[in-house]
């Protein structure tokens, strides 16, 4: 498939809602002539569905896809089995981290592969990245999808791109000096314990050439605090993504920073309440469910992401595309029930996050009497975690057991950062 050129990507953007769903309808027709009969997974659970669809709204009468569906029974090490051709047509293997059960082996043909491509340079285009920017990709290049799609679609634009795998936290703080990057890929975890340890060593991140921080992996680009934390330490700008290893590059954030658009030119996004199940409405909590559209050999439809958002269609931007207020804000198996009260991790990183003493940080999530409870461990400058525990009380409206630790003593993350810590089925 042909790159997508700017023009038609701003295009795309500034659509009305009818003209971007009857575009979203010709490419899900598009996908499904495609993939059917020969995708044997959506072929036993399409089986009957006519075609061509004449209106997006038939897309609700199509069955969810879950992460389980697509890991099926099979042995570890197998590949997805949504998978549209036989495994000699792909080129690219990836991997789930892991974190939530059982990591799922993705293929991409090379046609799926230019997709990731085409996708990423509109989260470019947010960033106004151009040919004269250095991209250096702060992370390991491991089977983790991670920044790779980046990496490849930063050449593709014409950046010098800079891979930054097998190295240290130090070594990567050098190189970002040696090669002068005005970009850095990374996760937001990792963004703040670059600027830690530079400040050990004495380096100044403020005064590198970094302009630009691209930011994936986990919540936090999108999360108020977190984000000034970082744009405060690197006098640089945030630019949040989202994406998923089994869905495709799916969103970037918006100029003003409230939150990720949704590609939706390239993904149909739902929006489940959580309270009623049904389609949420403006600005309720749901869960995002996403179709993508040119990912032929390895389709996902109507994807239970899991993802917590909040949708926002009326946000007056010039970009049109749906606004997740926040960006994703949890994750549906994340939250928690503390006394009638329904609590996100990302909300109590929103409030450790405004305390500029507090390096490092860890929820622990408990059963006691069949009720959850929730232990936080800060590493505290100052030591003092009644008033870190006085100002969760105050906006959660919940009283947190707050304990100080060693400074240094909780784990740093160059991945995905693994501070919440759910024990509640061990209790």
């Amino acid at each position: 498939m042909p790159p997508t050129p700017p023009a038609e990507r701003r295009r795309l953007e500034s659509l009305e809602p009818a003209a971007l769903e009857q575009h979203q309808l010709s490419r899900l027709n598009s996908l499904l002539d495609r993939i059917l009969p020969i995708n044997r997974f959506y072929a036993e659970r399409l089986d009957g569905v006519p075609r061509p669809l004449t209106t997006l709204d038939q897309l609700a009468e199509l069955p969810y896809t879950y992460k389980e569906g697509l890991l099926g029974a099979k042995k570890p090490g197998d590949f997805a089995a949504n998978l549209t051709y036989p495994r000699e047509r792909y080129v690219r293997y990836h991997q789930t981290s892991g974190t939530r059960g059982r990591p799922l082996g993705v293929l991409d043909t090379a046609e799926d592969w230019t997709w990731w491509l085409d996708c990423w340079q509109s989260i470019y285009d947010a960033g106004d990245v151009t040919p004269h920017d250095c991209v250096l990709m702060a992370f390991s290049f491991g089977p983790f999808i991670g920044f790779w799609s980046a990496y490849d679609a930063a050449v593709a634009r014409g950046c010098l791109a800079v891979p930054g795998g097998g190295m240290n936290t130090v070594a990567r703080l050098e190189l970002m000096r040696s090669c002068r990057a005005t970009v850095v890929c990374c996760t937001p975890s990792y963004a703040l314990h670059l600027a830690e340890v530079a400040a050990q060593r004495q380096i100044d991140v403020a005064n590198l050439d970094v302009r630009l921080l691209i930011l994936a992996g986990e919540p936090g680009g999108s999360i108020p605090a977190v984000r000034a934390q970082i744009e405060r330490a690197w006098q640089a700008g945030v630019l949040d993504h989202s994406g998923a290893t089994e869905v495709g590059p799916w969103g970037y954030g918006d100029r003003q920073n409230r939150g990720l658009h949704v590609l939706e030119s390239e993904f149909i996004a739902e929006f489940l309440s959580v309270e009623t199940g049904g389609p949420a409405g403006e600005g309720e909590l749901s869960e995002l469910v996403l179709t993508n559209l040119g990912r032929i050999g390895c389709p996902v439809i109507r994807y239970r992401t899991g993802d917590l958002v909040r949708p926002i269609w009326q946000h007056g931007e010039a970009n049109r595309f749906v606004l997740l207020e926040g960006g994703v804000l949890g994750r549906t198996d994340d939250m928690m029930i503390i006394r009638g009260v329904n609590v996100f991790p990302g909300a109590v990183e929103q409030i450790l996050r405004s305390f500029p003493e507090v390096l490092e940080y860890r929820m622990i999530a408990h059963k006691l009497a069949a009720m959850d409870h929730l232990r936080i461990e800060i590493e505290d400058r100052l030591d003092q975690p009644r008033r870190v525990a006085e100002e969760l009380r105050l906006r959660l409206g919940l009283k947190v057991d707050v304990q100080t630790v060693p400074l240094g003593s909780l784990p740093r993350f160059e991945g995905k950062g693994q501070r919440f810590v759910d024990q509640r089925s061990l209790d």
